[in-house]
């Protein structure tokens, strides 16, 4: 079979194949199971490879690439719009064979073994964050149903934690008592298990010179340094900086039609994750930005005296990533303009 393009359907077990030559005719539809995709590989002569970037995508296209085959990973929801009719795994794999041809196909790029080691860490850690701040709301809602109140902070939690733990204090009832100490012996393991990741990826960061320089960017600590580096991979392939916003997602949705241009809010494209980050980052700012003694430039203060908070903060968000591309791929660090500065 003299197969020029590939369509791979990624599946846990049951893996779809298209096939089409170099005029695009079919020459392969097949299904293999997990143990047989490398071997079928192996005994067929590299070729173009399309996949979605769903969950193993980048660990399969590690393993193509090894025995020579051209991979590129497209967006799931580029894919959709090239699926004729119905929804199976042959349809699947044969609307992802036509969509990797497309000349103006946006492709992922395949993440390295040490990309997705770092990135491991994040998610992990941003798992254990959203379940302690679970464990949190739940443990201060309950307390709340017998008149204890504790305000926000860590210091008032501490003491919420002394009050469940004493059991001469009447106000709490036995049976909540019981109920809330794992609740307090889970947000204690929760915690523990932050710090170490989070110490984990403190240390490489310490030992990447780019994440060092990206540290310098205001907003931008250690844990936000190391996501970016570890998302983006190679920054070069943005064209520019606001492109890598727009990835973002930190750019205005268009609703444009008819010569009128309307901007909406932002399209939340790209990594939430990583968005996040940056938007928390801009937060932090602005906060510090109203001290008297700030060192905020002027367009920032200028747009927080007409624009709500919240929408400073997105465009914010939006010039730290810009000032982030900028640094990966012409390198120096940040330099506050002190005529910007008021």
């Amino acid at each position: 079979m003299n197969i020029s393009t590939i369509g791979l359907d990624l599946a846990k077990n049951v893996f779809a194949i298209h096939g089409v030559d170099a005029e695009g005719h079919v020459v392969l539809r097949r299904e293999l199971r997990r143990s047989q995709v490398l071997p079928f590989f192996a005994k067929h002569e590299a070729c173009l490879v399309g996949m979605e970037a769903s969950a193993g995508a980048h660990y399969w296209g590690r393993e193509l690439m090894r025995l020579g085959y051209r991979v590129r990973l497209m967006p799931a929801r580029y894919v959709k719009a090239y699926v004729k009719r119905g929804k199976t795994d042959a349809a699947d794999a044969e609307a992802i064979c036509e969509a990797v041809t497309r000349p103006t196909m946006r492709f992922v790029p395949v993440k390295s073994r040490e990309q997705q080691a770092v990135l491991t860490l994040h998610r992990a850690r941003d798992l254990l964050v959203r379940q302690r701040t679970q464990t949190i709301n739940v443990l201060r809602s309950l307390c709340a149903e017998f008149g204890v109140v504790a305000a926000k902070g860590k210091m008032p939690l501490a003491g919420l934690g002394a009050l469940i733990a004493n059991t001469d204090d009447v106000r709490l009832p036995p049976e909540a008592r019981l109920a809330l100490r794992p609740l307090i012996e889970q947000l204690e393991g929760l915690s523990h298990n932050i710090a170490r990741l989070e110490r984990e990826i403190v240390i490489r960061h310490r030992a990447d010179e780019t994440g060092q320089r990206l540290e310098t960017i205001p907003g931008i600590g250690p844990i936000t340094a190391s996501a970016l580096i570890a998302t983006i991979g190679d920054a070069k392939r943005f064209a520019s900086a606001r492109d890598l916003a727009a990835w973002i997602g930190l750019t205005p949705r268009s609703h444009s039609s008819g010569g009128k241009d309307k901007l909406g809010r932002i399209s939340k494209m790209g990594d939430p994750y990583l968005r996040r980050l940056l938007v928390q980052g801009a937060s932090a700012v602005i906060g510090a930005s109203r001290s008297p003694n700030s060192q905020a430039p002027a367009w920032l203060r200028a747009l927080l005296g007409r624009r709500a908070p919240k929408v400073a903060m997105i465009a914010l968000a939006n010039k730290m990533a810009r000032i982030a591309w900028a640094i990966i791929v012409r390198g120096g660090l940040y330099r506050l303009n002190k005529t910007s500065a008021v």
